[in-house]
């Protein structure tokens, strides 16, 4: 009997607790949360695009660099001959130097195409000879000797502040004289030949005075292609 009236009870109507209305959700006229146009979002998108365009060139960059690591061409002066280095009147100089340039290759995968190569001579600052070189094609891990470089003529300077210089040098035994070689060059990677228009040697050779009875001694070059 019980069981009855509790399922009368049940089947009845059931006053439970208010059950909260919905709220309903406004958007500000002239909002968008998805996306936007504009000239701020634009540039926004610009810059983002950018950004990872940078990203991703520095990546490949990197991993190029790890693939090939690229060394610089190595240049040593390992023979060299002042037979004549005369000033007169402080002004004038007659001057004839040879000399044997080694450069060097030191990459497995990077070959050199030097295309045009000249060399000059300065003496304190100022150029005194001036000499075109042979071209050549440098192979991986390869050596090659440019042979008998000569400078030999006469150059006439504008003041005397070389005569300085000269004097001290020449009762000290020896001229310090820098060989400067210029180049066009290729460098090239699998089938890609890159080109280099100012890559450069340069090298500080320290000659004995013509007649002294000094030796010259094997001078490395400094090398700046990369």
């Amino acid at each position: 009997m019980a069981d009855a009236k509790q399922q009368v009870h049940l089947n009845g109507a059931y006053y439970g607790p208010p059950v909260p209305p919905r709220q309903r959700s406004f958007r500000s006229v002239g909002r968008s949360s998805g996306c936007c146009c504009g000239p701020c979002c634009l540039l926004c998108n610009l810059f983002k695009f950018l950004l990872s365009l940078v990203i991703v060139l520095g990546v490949v960059v990197l991993v190029l660099w790890l693939v090939f690591r690229p060394n610089q061409p190595k240049a040593r002066v390992d023979t060299a001959s002042l037979v004549q280095f005369n000033l007169t009147d402080s002004t004038t100089l007659r001057y004839n130097l040879s000399l044997d340039l080694t450069v060097r290759n030191p990459n497995r995968r990077l070959s050199f195409y030097y295309d045009r190569l000249d060399a000059r001579a300065e003496y304190d600052g100022d150029r005194f000879g001036f000499t075109n070189l042979p071209t050549f094609h440098q192979g991986h891990k390869n050596t090659t000797v440019i042979r008998s470089i000569l400078f030999d003529g006469t150059q006439s300077f504008l003041g005397d502040s070389i005569g300085e210089t000269y004097r001290r040098e020449n009762s000290e035994g020896f001229y310090y004289i820098d060989v400067k070689v210029r180049a066009k060059m290729r460098v090239k990677v699998w089938i890609f030949k890159l080109r280099y228009n100012r890559p450069h040697i340069d090298c500080t050779l320290k000659l004995p005075v013509p007649g002294s009875g000094g030796a010259f001694e094997s001078t490395g070059c400094d090398v700046h292609i990369f």
